[in-house]
C-alpha cells in the first residue's frame, strides 16, 4: 500500500466523529492535551516495535528515539508542536510508508494550487480558479524556487505536502517563483477555510454532508478513458483502489483496441489486490511482481493471469515523480518482464508495503488518529527494491514550463506517436483535465 492513499483513507475515517481542538497557529498546550499527545506517541511506538519489517529499525535505536520524542512533547508550548515531534520519531525511520496521521483539525483548507518535481525542477502544474493565487497572477508553469524559505527537491518536496497539508497547516505560504520571461518574484498565496463542526452529527442531516463528501471523493478517484479508433485506448488510472470485477471490465474495453497506454502520473498507489488485477489483466501468465521481505522469510507476491481474457495488445505506461507504490510497482513489472515500455519521468521511490493503524482516545468526544506501518519491503526480480530509487523510464519525455502554462501534454502525445497514432501536444492536453475537489 502506499504513503498518499493511507493517508487520504485515515482522513475520511478521522472526518466521521471526532476533530482536533485547536487551530492552525499555535496555542498554549493543557496538561489534558499533553497528556493525549503523549498517549498517542506511546500507542504509535508499540505498534512499530511489533509490527515495523525490520526489527533493526535500519540502525535507529527507536526506544532511544521514542524516549526523546516524550521529552520533546512534555516541552512543548503547543498541540501542533507535541504533534510534530510524534511524526518526526516515525520520519526518522527514512520509510516513505511509515508516518503519523494526526486528528482532524476543526477546518478544512485548500491552498489553491498543486506543485510536482519535473526532472530536478519543481514547478506549479495547477492553479485553482477563483483562488487567492490565482487572483496574485500565480500559473501553471512557473518555477518554484523556494517554498517557505527552502528550495523544494525530490527529497523533500512531498514532507512539505504532508506538514502543510495536513501536520501543520498554514494560513498561507510564501513563494519564491521564476516565471517563463525569467522574472523572479515573491509571493505570499493565500489558503481558503471551512470551519468544521467539532463534532459531526451522522445520525441526522449531517449523515447527507458526509455522503455528498464520499460521493466526492469517488468522482476523483474514478478511471477515465479515451479510445482513439481501434488503434488505441488511453487510460488515465487515478489509484490502484478498484475491486476485481472494475479491473475486468477495464480490460475488457481495452482487448477491443490494438494498444494501450495507461497513464499512472500522479497515481499514488493503492491496494495490493488492485494491483495484482491490473498485472494480470495485461498478462498471458503468472506473475511474480516482487519478494515480499519482512521479519520473517520472504515470501513470493504473485500475479495470476486473466488468461484468454486479458489485454495482449501493446502497451505504454506513463509515470512521473508523483507516481508511488503500485504504480512504480506495475511499470517495473511491465519493464523487467519486457511486456511494454515506460515513459515519463522517474517515478517517486515510495514503494513498501505498510498496513494502516486506527486509533481512538475519548469517550464522549473521540478523537480518531493513526499511523501506517510498513510490514514488507518488496524486491523486484533484478534483486532490487524500488524504495528511494524508483523507475527510471525507458524514454526520459518531460513537459517544459510553456508546456505546463500552455496546457500541453507532449508526454501523451510522443506516447502515441511511439504507436504510430497521431495525437498533438494540444490535444493530449485536453484529453483528461485536472479537476478540483469540490469544497
Amino acid at each position: 500500500m502506499l504513503r498518499n492513499l493511507i493517508g487520504k483513507s485515515l482522513v475520511v475515517t478521522l472526518a466521521l466523529v471526532g476533530v482536533l481542538t485547536g487551530e492552525a497557529t499555535a496555542q498554549q498546550l493543557s496538561k489534558f492535551d499533553r497528556s493525549r499527545a503523549q498517549g498517542m506517541l506511546e500507542m504509535i511506538a508499540k505498534d512499530v516495535s511489533k509490527h515495523y519489517y525490520d526489527p533493526k529499525f535500519h540502525g535507529v535505536d527507536w526506544h532511544a528515539r521514542v524516549a526523546l520524542a516524550k521529552q520533546q512533547i512534555d516541552q512543548s508550548d503547543s498541540m501542533n508542536m507535541a504533534l510534530s515531534h510524534i511524526a518526526a520519531a516515525l520520519d526518522s525511520l527514512n520509510d516513505s510508508h511509515t508516518f503519523f496521521v494526526p486528528p482532524q483539525r476543526p477546518f478544512r483548507q485548500d491552498y489553491g494550487w498543486q506543485t510536482e518535481i519535473i526532472g530536478d525542477q519543481c514547478y506549479i502544474t495547477e492553479v485553482e480558479p477563483g483562488s487567492d493565487g490565482e487572483a496574485k497572477g500565480v500559473k501553471p508553469g512557473d518555477q518554484v524556487l523556494k517554498l517557505n524559505g527552502y528550495p523544494p527537491d525530490r527529497s523533500n518536496l512531498w514532507k512539505m505536502d504532508y506538514v502543510y497539508r495536513l501536520l501543520r497547516p498554514q494560513p498561507g505560504l510564501r513563494f519564491t517563483l521564476l516565471n517563463g520571461a525569467g522574472q523572479q518574484r515573491e509571493v505570499d498565496v493565500m489558503a481558503s477555510r471551512k470551519d468544521l463542526p467539532r463534532v459531526r452529527d451522522v445520525t441526522g442531516n449531517g449523515v447527507w454532508d458526509l455522503v455528498r463528501e464520499m460521493e466526492n471523493e469517488e468522482h476523483q478517484r474514478r478511471v477515465r478513458w479515451m479510445d482513439l479508433g481501434d488503434d488505441l485506448m488511453i487510460v488515465k488510472f487515478p489509484e490502484f483502489l478498484f475491486d476485481q470485477s472494475e479491473v475486468e471490465s477495464l480490460i475488457g474495453k481495452a482487448r477491443k483496441h490494438k494498444a494501450l497506454i495507461l497513464d499512472l502520473r500522479g497515481n499514488p498507489g493503492g491496494a495490493v489486490e488492485t494491483l495484482r488485477y491490473m498485472i494480470g489483466g495485461v498478462f498471458d501468465r503468472e506473475i511474480k511482481i516482487a519478494d515480499q521481505a519482512g521479519r520473517e522469510k520472504s515470501k513470493p507476491l504473485v500475479a495470476k493471469s486473466m488468461g484468454h481474457n486479458s489485454f495482449t495488445g501493446k502497451l505504454v505506461v506513463l509515470v512521473d515523480s508523483k507516481s508511488a507504490s503500485a504504480a512504480e510497482l506495475f511499470a517495473r513489472v511491465v519493464q523487467l518482464e519486457k511486456r511494454g515500455a515506460v515513459l515519463g519521468d522517474r517515478s517517486s521511490g515510495s514503494v513498501m508495503e505498510a498496513k494502516q493503524y486506527g486509533y481512538q482516545m475519548g469517550e464522549d468526544t473521540v478523537i480518531f488518529y493513526g499511523a501506517s506501518i510498513t510490514e514488507f519491503d518488496l524486491i523486484m526480480a533484478d534483486g532490487k527494491s524500488l524504495e528511494h530509487a524508483g523507475v527510471t523510464p525507458d524514454e526520459v519525455v518531460l513537459p517544459s514550463g510553456m508546456d505546463l502554462t500552455s496546457g500541453r501534454d507532449p508526454v501523451l502525445a510522443r506516447a502515441a506517436a511511439t504507436l504510430n497514432v497521431k495525437l498533438t501536444p494540444e490535444a493530449a492536453g485536453k484529453l483528461f483535465p485536472y479537476e478540483w475537489p469540490k469544497q
